[in-house]
């Protein structure tokens, strides 16, 4: 590595108006794990609740695939909004789990929901709805697309070796959707920037590609199970947070104080705790679902949004903070006016 994965590097900020939400949608899997379930496989329930602050996740069954959830995703979305599917005319689908390598998931999602557009999956992990959002607001900007549907959609329990004591219980299945739409001057990404940094490609990735994957079990490298070295993922992850969203708010001209609601992807709690203190956040405006959920990947910010918009958190005006962090190493933060 030429430098400290802990030294962030400094993507470029973008502005991107005259874009809006028009609505909202989840889908979380019936069934509950809780620590204690984990517990009578070997867990320890304790250390899975200090070390992360999950108390228990979702986990799809058997016959229920990641596209499967972000049709259910998108048909709540869908029908908050009165939106035709006629109208649709762009799906983009974030997530690091597909039901197949080839094709793309957002082809098998297009199908079942009756739809006729463009469909492609994006691949930035637990960034990945935040790349997709972006996609999809510049090709709503820009008049390339009236009605975009983006959807962040993952199936963690499939893909995290069930054996790795100290990973598999930090992950849950679920999905989020949002439908964009041409708005206002005053709505968009007042700022956002999006960045990678390759030299930690290592420290968290999925093998079962065409790249051999050395220290990895050919059984565990057929399944494609996750690898994650936690320690300096976690240093990056409290860095990124700590430097990103001031420089973002800093391109807006925004105020710590103008920000309503801070949505921030669910990872662990203790990197959360450390954005509050460090950033000198008002803990009461920062999304906290990694309890009940877990880190639900590409499906965590959407699924965050869904539930705040339906809770009453967000009104027209507001200025909302979203960021998005994980393996590539990948990021993706933006200031939105709603």
């Amino acid at each position: 590595m030429s430098e400290p994965l802990e030294t962030i590097r400094q993507s470029p900020v973008r502005r991107l108006m005259g874009v809006r939400i028009l609505g909202t949608g989840s889908y979380l899997p019936e069934r509950v794990v809780t620590n204690e379930d984990l517990a009578a496989l070997g867990f320890d329930a304790q250390w899975i609740l200090q070390r992360s602050g999950i108390r228990e996740r979702r986990h799809a069954p058997l016959d229920m695939a990641t596209s499967d959830m972000a049709v259910r995703a998108a048909e709540k979305c869908i029908a908050s909004v009165g939106v035709a599917r006629d109208e649709i005319d762009l799906l983009i689908l974030a997530t690091l789990s597909p039901d197949h390598l080839m094709p793309q998931t957002a082809a098998a999602v297009q199908h079942q929901l009756g739809l006729n557009c463009p469909a492609v999956d994006v691949s930035a992990a637990c960034a990945g709805f935040m790349y997709a959002l972006v996609m999809g607001m510049q090709f709503v900007a820009t008049g390339c697309s009236r009605r975009a549907l983006i959807i962040g959609a993952d199936t963690n329990s499939r893909v995290v070796d069930p054996a790795d004591r100290t990973t598999y219980p930090l992950f849950g299945d679920g999905a989020g959707a949002v439908v964009l739409a041409p708005g206002s001057p005053e709505q968009g990404l007042m700022a956002y920037t999006l960045g990678a940094n390759g030299a930690g490609i290592d420290l968290l990735y999925r093998p079962g590609g065409v790249k051999p994957s050395p220290g990895v079990e050919q059984s565990k490298r057929c399944m494609g199970y996750m690898q994650m070295e936690g320690r300096p993922v976690f240093k990056w992850a409290v860095r990124l947070l700590e430097e990103s969203p001031p420089q973002v708010l800093q391109a807006a001209g925004s105020q710590l104080a103008d920000v309503k609601l801070w949505i921030l992807h669910q990872a662990n709690v203790r990197i959360l705790d450390a954005a509050v203190e460090s950033l000198g956040i008002d803990r009461d405006r920062v999304v906290m679902h990694l309890d009940r959920y877990g880190n639900t990947s590409a499906g965590s910010i959407p699924i965050a949004l869904d539930e705040s918009l339906r809770a009453g958190r967000i009104r027209a005006g507001d200025q909302i903070l979203l960021c998005g962090f994980g393996g590539g190493l990948s990021w993706g933060t933006a200031l939105m006016r709603w």
